[in-house]
């Protein structure tokens, strides 16, 4: 199997989308109500802080190959 970076912004987003899918299913079996306009905050911030996270990443990871940190 091929190793890869990883990447925190692709798990930050898997984890409100899946939040989001708990959310509905949750709704689905009668367990509690949501509200149809509940998905828009969780999907939206999620997005935004997966963006946050990423840059993050990438300005951390930049910074310590200029400095001659290079695996």
């Amino acid at each position: 199997m091929l190793r890869h970076e990883f990447q925190p912004g692709k798990l930050v987003a898997g984890l409100f989308l899946t939040a989001t899918a708990a959310v509905y299913a949750g709704d689905a079996g009668g367990l509690w109500e949501a509200p149809w306009f509940a998905v828009v905050p969780l999907v939206v911030g999620g997005l935004c802080l997966a963006g946050a996270t990423a840059a993050l990443t990438r300005g951390i990871r930049r910074r310590s190959r200029a400095e001659g940190g290079q695996r």
